[in-house]
């Protein structure tokens, strides 16, 4: 049987100092797939840099940064494969990190994307924030992970590395099969970053199709890149995006009671903020509320799209059937496998 074909993307912006880290690793570790630098408009000699070193990578050029789901969809109408591998440059690989996932992948086409075990590169035994062994929401519209509970990274003793069906999965390393990216009309560009994974991997479910992590396969995430933790504009973006991305695509009863409650706890979030003297996310949260607010008939628009395309057939597989925030902050269950009965 003919292999399949597949682009290993990494998209770029100002990073040359990953790629020079990362890279060589990269083209050594995937002699399975096609790697392509994908340059979100540097204003750095990353391009220059590539085309210089590694003559065998393909690149590919957007006219503008359009933020991680925009630079993506751009640079992705200009490669052809039947699997896309979305990476991080921020991400370190390892031997035979592509074969397990296509494997799986292989077996059922109704598996639209799939991700490989996340550590973190400055602690390799944890999990890294950004999917550690797979993602996972609550019935509100909260994501988390096995092995991350909000800020919670747990130790990797090898506890979750079975394979799973997952909610979500990771941006910094998300395998997807093209013909249901480009079905799914790619990420949404609105997003521009933050939460563009988790809006497509449930438009997917939404559709019928699967999400899984793949745990024998590793890699080792920096974290942090573009915009880190402390970032306030990371805030507004984590805090907006979510709001729109449970209202976009959650197919239960009792949306806008639900919507309130979520409202509440965000409010409670940010008095946090404010009460721990980060007065820059407090506000972040509530400029995130109104841009919400701005966008509600937008956002509302969408979700009839979802809801009527003819493949609609939500999925709440890796949905807790719970409050994760009640549970960690009330209850105390610091870890994935404190909770994994109330799926």
């Amino acid at each position: 049987m003919q292999s399949p074909k597949i682009a290993v993307v990494i998209l770029n912006w100002n990073g040359k100092d990953f790629l020079e880290k990362f890279l060589p690793g990269v083209i050594q570790h995937s002699p399975e797939g096609s790697v392509y630098v994908a340059d979100n408009c540097s204003s750095d000699t990353s391009v220059e840099f590539v085309k210089s070193r590694f003559p065998d990578v393909h690149i590919v050029i957007n006219k503008e940064n359009g933020g991680f789901a925009k630079g993506y969809n751009d640079a992705l109408k200009h490669i052809e494969a039947e699997y896309y591998v979305l990476l991080n440059s921020d991400v370190e690989v390892t031997a035979n990190w592509i074969n397990p996932i296509i494997q799986l992948m292989e077996t059922e086409k109704k598996i639209a994307a799939c991700q490989p075990k996340i550590l973190a590169f400055h602690a390799k035994d944890h999990f890294e924030y950004a999917g550690a062994s797979g993602g996972f929401m609550d019935t509100y519209g909260y994501p988390f992970c096995r092995g991350r509970i909000f800020d919670v990274l747990e130790e990797d003793k090898g506890q979750y590395d079975s394979i799973m069906e997952i909610f979500w999965a990771t941006g910094a390393c998300m395998f997807v099969r093209a013909d249901i990216y480009k079905e799914m009309q790619g990420f949404d560009e609105n997003y521009f970053a933050h939460m563009e994974e988790i809006d497509l991997c449930w438009r997917m479910k939404n559709n019928g199709y699967k999400i899984f992590a793949v745990p024998s396969s590793v890699v080792y995430h920096v974290g942090g890149g573009t915009l880190n933790k402390t970032s306030p504009r990371k805030t507004f973006l984590n805090f907006r995006n979510n709001l729109i991305t449970y209202t976009k695509n959650y197919a239960g009863s009792f949306l806008f009671m639900k919507l309130l409650y979520r409202m509440i706890l965000d409010g409670v979030a940010a008095f946090k903020f404010l009460l721990s003297g980060e007065g820059r996310h407090f506000i972040s949260v509530l400029k995130a509320h109104f841009a919400f607010y701005g966008s509600i008939s937008k956002t509302l628009e969408k979700r009839r799209t979802v809801r009527t395309m003819p493949s609609f057939a939500p999925s709440s597989t890796g949905m807790l059937h719970a409050n994760i925030v009640v549970q960690h902050y009330l209850k105390g269950k610091k870890k994935f496998s404190e909770i994994k009965n109330l799926f």
